[in-house]
């Protein structure tokens, strides 16, 4: 069948729009992703997130950086902003001081989010800015050319370091519990549902919210480490994940072709960043004080 004569056919049979089509921007597709890649599965467990949390799309943003992950913000029919590599959580962070009323998420990969705009990760969970962070980490960085990233586990190779990696990567859950995430998860994208129920818990959750996803890079990181397909990574995370809820986030690190620990580390409420500031300067101005309207934006003078 003639590719014309398979889409005219699909085109003509009712009811075929994809269940997050009204959250996609159908006319940049087709996607831009390896095959077997992970992302586009994240993507989708966000985009049903958002469909059953029933949040108003009106006041829903996603922000993004440089990178494989990066490219989400473009694909979804909502207000997004694709920053320079790096600083994807500061203009979140400016987002959300500006437009508080906002559900803010933050969606990219762990070379920009742990990387380049690690320093960004780490303050923005000390002040416990009102941020849902959605973390793919495929242990590489995947668009630009299969270099070591701070995730990359030790023995694994990349373009840079082909003998193996000898660097202690990071243990995103603990790094980011340390500095005072009110909510921190891991799943990996062969566990749908659960990752879909984590991202609906974090839509309705306040403060620094963390969720790492491990997904598949077929192209870079199972080529270089001769893994195998995306099929094969896949049913490695079927074979080796172990959910663990409340699991001390100290011994939930990631070493090569090891066990994946999975499930819900924390999840505690405590103020927000927004809530501390204002109770500061409530308590310090008094009446002089002016707190930012409900409906965010420009403070003006009223008559």
């Amino acid at each position: 069948m003639s590719k014309t004569t398979e889409r005219s056919q699909q085109e003509s049979l009712p009811g075929m729009e994809h269940p997050v089509g009204p959250l996609l921007r159908m006319d940049r597709m087709p996607h831009i992703w390896c095959s077997t890649c992970g992302i586009g599965i994240v993507l989708k467990c966000y985009a049903t997130a958002l469909q059953e949390a029933e949040v108003d799309l009106d006041k829903t943003s996603i922000v993004s950086g440089i990178g494989c992950t990066g490219r989400v913000a473009g694909y979804m029919k909502l207000d997004g902003f694709h920053t320079t590599h790096g600083r994807a959580i500061p203009f979140a962070t400016g987002l959300k001081l500006g437009r508080p009323e906002l559900l803010v998420t933050v969606f990219s990969g762990d070379g920009d989010l742990t990387g380049i705009g690690g320093n960004h990760l780490i303050h923005a969970a000390r002040r416990n800015m009102d941020l849902l962070v959605i973390l793919v980490n495929n242990f590489i960085y995947g668009m630009t050319g299969g270099q070591n990233a701070p995730t990359t586990p030790v023995t694994a190779k990349s373009s840079t370091m082909p003998y193996g990696n000898f660097e202690p990567p990071f243990n995103i859950p603990h790094l980011v519990a340390s500095c005072g995430a009110s909510y921190v998860a891991r799943w990996t994208c062969l566990h749908v549902r659960q990752l879909t129920k984590s991202m609906k818990e974090g839509v309705k959750r306040k403060g620094f919210r963390l969720i790492e996803v491990i997904a598949p890079c077929s192209t870079l990181y199972a080529r270089l480490n001769k893994l195998g397909t995306g099929f094969d990574l896949m049913r490695f995370y079927h074979d080796n994940a172990e959910v663990r809820h409340d699991a001390d986030t100290r011994d939930v690190g990631i070493k090569f072709q090891d066990s994946i620990i999975c499930g819900k580390f924390v999840d505690e409420e405590k103020p927000t960043f927004l809530e501390l500031m204002e109770a500061h300067y409530r308590k310090a101005l008094g009446g002089r004080y002016v707190p930012m309207p409900a409906e965010g934006g420009m403070i003006r003078e009223q008559d």
